[in-house]
């Protein structure tokens, strides 16, 4: 998620319990990603419909993350 932040996100993870709500969405986002690949290879069984909700909330943690991230690069002008 959000590779061309990957610095930003390697310094917000060191920095910790400063940043836990963004490492909380961070690996949320990471967890629904792995369950939709598993559901879109039929290694774990999700209706259509499932997986569609699914996605939609790994969108908005990743809008979420990303509002985070350029407001942390802003304050640490980075």
């Amino acid at each position: 998620m959000l590779h061309e932040y990957r610095d930003i996100i390697t310094h917000m993870k060191e920095t910790g319990a400063e940043n836990a709500h963004f490492l909380r969405i961070f690996n949320k986002h990471n967890e629904l990603d792995d369950k939709i690949a598993k559901a879109e290879k039929s290694e774990i069984i999700l209706t259509d419909k499932e997986v569609e909700t699914l996605k939609k909330e790994k969108l908005l943690l990743k809008d979420e993350a990303y509002a985070i991230l350029i407001k942390y690069k802003k304050e640490h002008n980075l």
